[in-house]
């Protein structure tokens, strides 16, 4: 039973690739999101305003799709080996890694507020997307806070 157990964290091998499947989609996502803003640059001379949204979409892509890395490395530094990328790319253990996720949120929580904002349509629902937004951020900022281990 207990080289089962032991030779179990193996198991971790699945959501690594699917991960990074995930990731090299997101990559590839952002980078197609990247040539339309472009497209869109060079076509309307710069002066459409929907282009500093498609250029925020762009950069959002890119977190998720780094964050997603990130996860993959970390899953396989938590359970496989050692891996050698820098020390801000890996979480050390389980704690780490649902900090970084909290972060991570923010940012593209924060990031989708910003394009509701420069499409604002109704005052009313904006201002309560910001206040859930603000909601949502200081609880998993707390988490993180308070949540620290020494």
């Amino acid at each position: 039973m207990k080289t089962i157990l032991e030779k179990s964290r193996y198991l971790a091998v699945i959501g690594v690739i699917s991960l990074l499947i995930a990731a090299v989609a997101a990559f590839a996502w952002g980078t197609l999101k990247t040539i339309n803003a472009a497209l869109l640059v060079i076509q309307s001379a710069g002066r459409d305003a929907g282009i500093t949204i498609e250029l925020i979409e762009v950069v959002d892509s890119f977190l998720i799709a780094t964050a997603i890395l990130i996860f993959a490395a970390s899953l396989y530094e938590l359970f496989i080996g050692e891996l050698d990328l820098p020390d801000w790319m890996l979480a050390h253990n389980l704690y780490d890694l649902k900090g970084k996720l909290s972060s991570m949120i923010v940012l593209v929580m924060s990031v989708k507020f910003l394009e509701k904002l420069l499409e604002l349509k109704d005052a009313q629902a904006l201002l309560q997307t910001g206040i859930a937004t603000a909601l949502v951020s200081a609880m998993l900022i707390a988490f993180g806070y308070f949540g620290k281990k020494d």
